[in-house]
């Protein structure tokens, strides 16, 4: 039997629905009550619930540094042994690639006193057939624009004398990082099938297509973007510690120290610290989970993979939601009578539909009498005409969905800050300590940010949890990446 792809999903064909009328229709509360009081008990994140997230992520990095595949958590070396500290002076680029479209950027850094004098970006589509294309093309494609973007270079932006320009590189796809500057790519994903590039180093595969093009540039770090992303936010505030990315996937990582890691051996860095990309997403371990988490893992192209992503990332929560809001319509008559043909549609309820405004989020924010947000939403994605109870239903199993995600969130975050703690005394609870965050989910879902805030401060208390500042970095990865290129420079001695 033939299957279809959608989203990350796989689907046997449909045989041949009916389809319904589009109808105005009449819900009923008191069916699908029963409905949201099991989700909501299912979903619910009292203390203990978080207080047992917390521990068990600490406990898993632990396991994770000790020994490769020691825990769910890879526990990633980043090799960024050298963070930017504000001296760092000279031109630098940034390549951010991680998706179907990458960015290219510069900086010019003027050391302690001026900091960043300028910097300027540029974003590129990559053509879809170079996504199915062969590594060097797609590389030649990217060293092209580069070199475009480099040629526009003057103004604020001069490279000084006798200096070989150098690129931070972020590549957010599975890699094997064997140093700072090279990394062996593991497997393409996010919709990629590019040929000859699995089992390379990704760093030698930019550096020739840049040598092809004539571009006088190198590599000096490859970073993934929540790697990026803490460091961007470093070069500001001494006291960052710790980013996460929450957009449509989800990440963490955090500074260690490297006697901390067993793993790395005698392979001890000079500054005696190093930044751990945790891959947090794949943590599992006593999650609230529903049958409709199951059920959306099952029909996933990878099953029992990355629970907690699914449970806090943006690309989920709203597939969750569909699935509870389907089964309403089955079992309650949600939506009357009939069930919305579209409601089957896996990833209707979309994170991207609406550039970064998620229909969950667009609903919660709806402060109307009647909801007419919700109403027009349910409208144009499901073509049924509901009434106000109905609205109010959709919106109460939103928020279940939502607040456990940022709260999970929130709790994982405290794991982490909580595992440092008890490896330094005073590290972390006795002083200002600041947590990075970006993406898109973070970033515009305002119930979500104050859900995870809210798991923080229940974890900590009200007086030590003021030490922890949770701070948006808005698209830090950028100039991270570029920073990282600064403080890993062959010309570090001259700043």
């Amino acid at each position: 039997m033939s299957v279809t792809a959608v989203g990350s999903f796989w689907l046997p064909p449909s045989p041949g629905k009916l389809l319904r009328p589009r109808m105005a229709v009449r819900s009923s509360a008191v069916s699908v009550a029963p409905i949201l009081t099991h989700l909501q008990k299912q979903c619910a994140t009292p203390l203990p619930v978080l207080r047992h997230v917390a521990d068990a992520m600490a406990a898993d990095m632990r396991a994770g540094l000790a020994v490769d595949g020691g825990s769910d958590l890879k526990m990633i070396l980043s090799y960024v042994d050298t963070l930017p500290t504000g001296n760092e002076k000279g031109l630098f680029y940034a390549l951010d690639l991680g998706g179907t479209n990458f960015r290219v950027l510069r900086v010019q850094l003027g050391g302690k006193d001026e900091r960043v004098i300028a910097n300027e970006f540029e974003q590129v589509t990559i053509p879809q057939e170079l996504m199915f294309g062969t590594s060097e093309e797609l590389f030649d494609f990217i060293a092209s624009r580069l070199a475009n973007f480099a040629k526009t270079e003057g103004g604020k932006f001069h490279l000084p004398n006798g200096r070989k320009r150098e690129i931070g590189f972020t590549f957010s796809f599975p890699v094997k990082q064997t140093s700072i500057r090279s990394g062996i790519l593991m497997k393409w994903t996010k919709g990629f099938a590019v040929s000859g590039t699995a089992g390379r180093d990704v760093v030698a595969c930019l550096n020739e297509a840049m040598e092809r093009q004539g571009l006088d540039m190198e590599v000096s770090a490859l970073v993934n973007d929540t790697v990026g992303t803490l460091a961007g936010a470093r070069y500001w505030d001494d006291d960052v510690m710790l980013a996460v990315i929450l957009g449509t996937g989800t990440n963490a990582c955090y500074v260690e120290r490297t006697d901390a890691i067993q793993k790395l051996g005698s392979q001890m860095s000079s500054s005696g610290r190093t930044i751990i990309s945790t891959e947090w997403g794949a943590f599992s371990n006593g999650l609230p989970l529903t049958e409709f988490d199951r059920d959306m893992d099952a029909a996933s192209i990878n099953p029992g993979e990355q629970i907690f992503e699914k449970t806090i990332a943006g690309m989920y929560l709203g597939e969750i939601v569909r699935r509870v809001l389907l089964k309403m319509a089955e079992e309650g008559a949600l939506f009357g009578e009939s069930v919305p043909e579209k409601l089957s549609a896996p990833f209707l309820l979309s994170w991207k539909r609406q550039k970064w405004t998620p229909d969950l989020c667009a609903m919660q924010q709806d402060n109307s009498d009647h909801l007419d947000a919700v109403g027009s939403i349910l409208d144009d994605v499901t073509g049924v005409k509901s009434d106000l109870c109905a609205r109010k239903m959709v919106v109460e199993v939103c928020d279940t969905i939502v607040k456990r995600g940022g709260r999970l969130a929130g709790a994982g975050i405290v794991g982490i800050l909580q595992k440092m703690e008890e490896d330094t005394k005073g590290l972390i609870f006795g002083k200002r300590t600041v947590v990075a965050m970006d993406g898109g989910l973070y970033e515009n879902y305002p119930q979500y940010r104050r859900y995870l805030k809210e798991a923080v401060t229940e974890l900590l208390g009200l007086e030590m949890s003021k030490n922890i500042v949770i701070e948006h970095s808005k698209d830090g990865s950028g100039i991270g990446a570029a920073l990282l290129a600064a403080s890993n420079s062959q010309y570090q001695r001259d700043f």
